[in-house]
């Protein structure tokens, strides 16, 4: 067994308290900005420099998050054997695919017939972790050169023929290709399959891999020295692939006529499925923010903190908060019940909503609403030991 002493480093749960906060406004403008169900708030030809930041400022959210749970995984594990600690990242995983399947799906949709189940960030780390616990089980050298295949290399699937329609179609989506795919499971039921697997788990991945960074013995200076390293490398190859326009994108960069547009157009990387490009840019940067977060002792830190220790149940609680809101809302500006049945999401019509200012309020008082919970569950955890505690 492996008596390396985990211990947990600020940094870690400052920038994922972080991108917890960050992640809540995207939702927000889903639930409530008029526009969010009608038009592309990247699209550099309608929409405004405030709407594209809000949503560009989220692309950040999943990949570091995602990054930080292998970097989380491999700590963990240094609690146990190798072969108990890939057992317990494979039934974690799969219980978290039950989890978006069911509490997270009901959470987005309020609908409890469950006609239309979502697939998101939760389903692609769930099966995240099985593949990485296979081939943590296997070896620590699988993991790395799995990851570097699969965080440079998916974008090769780019420039292959792949099945069209059929069971193989949908397999392919699953795996590497979907950009927001509906398949229909019956005559009243449809699996919206938005995260495609394989990419988010290079990512994973490779955050396992650097995961020996953040033991208690390695030293924070070098750490430090390489977390820039490697931020500067990627922010650099993320500039480089960007302007061949040759790889790394599902799609080549638009050019547009005028230097703002084109300006918009170069940041709109490919989040579904996240390319190489997209994972560049924004775990460069993410990079970067844990070395500069390295022993910070700041009064609004402690406050990031307290998000990012408990960043599943903060995740589960911020939906359900959002779409209770909502409900209120809908009926508050004098919606019917005939009105709440909507695809993909109840009590949400389509055209329906208010200004960025009013989304951004919400989004600043769901967010402190979530503070004495989030810290009560933080500390409920700490003082006690029960199994289930290990898969929150």
């Amino acid at each position: 067994m492996n008596t390396t002493t985990p211990y947990r480093v600020t940094s870690i749960d400052v920038l994922r308290g972080l991108v917890m906060v960050i992640m809540a406004l995207d939702h927000t403008r889903d639930f409530f900005h008029r526009t969010a169900m009608t038009a592309d708030p990247l699209d550099p030809s309608t929409t405004s420099t405030m709407l594209y930041f809000t949503r560009w400022i989220t692309h950040f959210c999943a990949p570091t998050f995602v990054f930080l749970s292998g970097v989380s995984a491999f700590l963990a594990a240094q609690r146990r054997t190798r072969q108990d600690a890939a057992y317990f990242l494979i039934k974690r995983g799969l219980w978290l695919v039950l989890v978006e399947v069911t509490l997270i799906t009901l959470g987005l949709t309020f609908n409890p017939s469950f006609n239309f189940i979502i697939l998101q960030v939760i389903w692609a780390i769930g099966w995240s972790m099985v593949i990485l616990g296979l081939l943590s089980w296997w070896s620590r050298k699988a993991v790395l050169i799995a990851g570097i295949l699969l965080f440079f290399g998916h974008n090769v699937v780019d420039y292959m023929k792949l099945p069209a329609e059929g069971p193989a179609a949908v397999m392919w989506q699953i795996l590497l290709t979907t950009r927001g795919a509906v398949v229909p499971l019956d005559a009243t039921h449809l699996l919206g399959i938005f995260y495609a697997i394989l990419p988010w788990t290079g990512i994973m991945l490779l955050g396992y891999s650097i995961g020996s960074w953040f033991i208690r013995d390695f030293p924070a200076a070098k750490r430090k020295q390489r977390l820039v390293m490697a931020g500067v490398t990627l922010v650099a190859l993320f500039v480089l692939l960007r302007w061949i326009n040759l790889y790394g994108n599902p799609v080549p960069r638009k050019i547009y006529p005028d230097l703002w547009s084109n300006m918009l157009s170069f940041f709109d990387t490919s989040k579904y499925p996240p390319s190489l490009q997209y994972a560049a840019m924004t775990l460069g940067p993410a990079l970067l923010a844990l070395a500069a977060f390295e022993n910070l002792q700041q009064k609004w830190s402690g406050v990031l903190t307290v998000y990012g220790r408990v960043p599943f149940f903060y995740y589960v609680l911020h939906f359900y908060l959002l779409h209770a809101l909502l409900v209120i809302v809908f009926f508050a500006t004098g919606h019917s019940a005939a009105q709440i049945a909507q695809v993909p999401f109840w009590f949400r019509p389509a055209e329906f909503g208010y200004a960025l200012p009013l989304v951004y309020l919400i989004w600043i008082g769901v967010v402190a609403a979530l503070y004495r919970p989030c810290r009560w569950f933080d500390r409920y955890r700490a003082a006690h030991r029960q199994w289930w505690l290990s898969y929150l």
